[in-house]
């Protein structure tokens, strides 16, 4: 289990709001507990089915990681695990624009995911597929051919928006402009996600898994001080691959990937593309079938248990 200490109990948090998989409760006017629950969405959709034990692996796996990042002294805003599916954590405000705060604005959530891969897969090998990416946007010589899953010359970096419906790509001068940063800023983010991705292989190595893409998300403190927040390094925000598997030249998913690769064989994902292309209403998402839910629940505790190097038994209620 995660060494930092859970915080002192305090009487009924007040509900503030529900995002994909979290439900988020003011402690206090500087602190916010994090309620994970069994939900699961892809492709921005919320899918109408419980993966049992879903949220004790998120909660527990994100602890993992910002003890790591307080190891390394990279900044953040875990206070610690409040609960089996629960998390306190540092608050900084939502503000859509953050330059309405000011020329230098503080304390508040930097509006954007920021990305970082390391092999070619996921929404990049699409865009790959649709000829909207060239071999050298990612770093290959010029007429390279691109094959899924081979990896990058070096980690390629990007950022889409954090609060709007749909995420998008943003160019980096739209993105800074957005979340009111400087260069620096954004430099200094992107290199505290290598230093950090960097201590996930080093640590996930040795138990046969390999770090594909992963985001994160990062809030800049009252003092200025840019801190990791939110989660990461868990099956839902990052792809890992099987090693052993990969030198034998297979891909073998341990992420959401698994759940993103049915609503694609089903032709649900082209359905809802073609609705955002042409902006026609989306089509309602369909539930697991009951068996697949068996496996992801199988999927998220051996992701766990591979990821953190802990046995999972359920946390006794």
């Amino acid at each position: 289990m995660p060494t930092t200490s859970a915080p002192p109990a305090v009487s009924a948090p007040k509900y503030l709001r529900r995002g994909k998989v979290k439900e988020v409760y003011e402690v206090s006017p500087t602190e916010l507990e994090f309620r994970f629950t069994n939900d699961i969405s892809v492709f921005d959709k919320h899918i109408p089915s419980e993966i049992p034990h879903k949220g004790e692996t998120l909660a527990r796996t994100a602890a993992h990681w910002f003890d790591v990042c307080s190891r390394l002294g990279v900044p953040h805003h875990f206070l610690g695990l409040a609960g089996p599916t629960a998390m306190r954590v540092r608050r900084v405000r939502v503000v859509p624009q953050p330059r309405t705060l000011g020329p230098h604005p503080k304390d508040y959530l930097v509006p954007l995911e920021l990305i970082v891969r390391y092999y070619l897969a996921g929404s990049m090998w699409d865009r790959v597929k649709a000829g909207k990416v060239s071999a050298t946007e990612l770093g290959f010589p010029g007429g390279k051919k691109l094959e899924y899953g081979m990896p990058l010359p070096e980690p390629h970096f990007e950022v889409t928006t954090k609060l709007e419906p749909v995420d998008r790509l943003l160019p980096i001068p739209e993105a800074l402009e957005l979340a009111a940063l400087d260069r620096g800023q954004l430099d200094a983010i992107r290199e505290t996600i290598l230093k950090v991705d960097r201590a996930m292989q080093e640590e996930i190595g040795p138990r046969g898994l390999l770090h594909v893409d992963g985001k994160k998300e990062f809030g800049v403190a009252a003092d200025g001080t840019l801190l990791v927040v939110d989660t990461f390094g868990t099956a839902d925000e990052d792809r890992f691959w099987d090693k052993d598997a990969y030198e034998r030249g297979r891909q073998v998913d341990f992420s959401k990937e698994f759940v993103r690769q049915h609503y694609r064989q089903t032709g649900y994902y082209d359905r809802l593309l073609k609705a955002r292309a042409d902006r026609t209403e989306e089509p309602a998402i369909p539930p697991l079938p009951p068996l697949l839910v068996d496996e992801v629940s199988r999927l998220y505790t051996t992701v766990f248990e591979r990821l953190t190097g802990e046995p999972f038994a359920p946390t006794p209620r």
